[in-house]
């Protein structure tokens, strides 16, 4: 990828940690921690870039939508949920000298008017033609790469 801003989506069901939680949260920022995906942890430790763009999606919610506006805060750095033998997100193989699970901290930027929800998006003309990956039939990735062009599309939907 290049070195101008990317633009991202991440996953959060918001009864565990809503984007409300993130604007909440001590600078409004948060470590984007516990994903334990290849390809997502690829995204985060190759291809995230401090003050790349982030739309925060709540999935697993009635109705699933993007909720907010948020950017990468940190480089990618080790997970520190691998190493912590009380953390769910444990993982007894991963080494300090080489870690397996990276993270990146994400800051919230401001709420989007109104949710995004799941059917406006994939009902959307503009949104079909660039591919995004969360309209893809199984997508199940908490972290994935979107066109710029579809946050100005989402932006402009949650304006009205």
């Amino acid at each position: 990828m290049s070195d101008s801003p990317r633009a991202w989506l991440v996953k959060s069901e918001p009864d565990v940690f809503s984007f409300d939680d993130l604007m909440r949260a001590p600078g409004r920022t948060t470590r984007w921690d516990g994903v334990r995906n290849f390809q997502a942890r690829n995204f985060m430790r190759d291809d995230m870039r401090v003050g790349d763009v982030v739309l925060f999606y709540h999935s697993n919610a009635a109705p699933p939508g993007v909720a907010g506006l948020a950017e990468v805060a940190s480089e990618p750095y080790p997970d520190p949920t691998q190493f912590d033998p009380d953390s769910s997100y444990h993982d007894p193989s991963s080494e300090r000298s080489a870690p397996r699970w990276w993270l990146v901290d994400v800051r919230a930027i401001a709420p989007l008017p109104r949710l995004v929800t799941l059917a406006e998006l994939r009902a959307d003309p503009v949104l079909a033609g660039l591919d995004l990956p969360l309209l893809r039939r199984a997508n199940r990735l908490s972290v994935m790469p979107i066109p710029g062009a579809a946050v100005a599309r989402i932006e402009a939907l949650a304006a009205g």
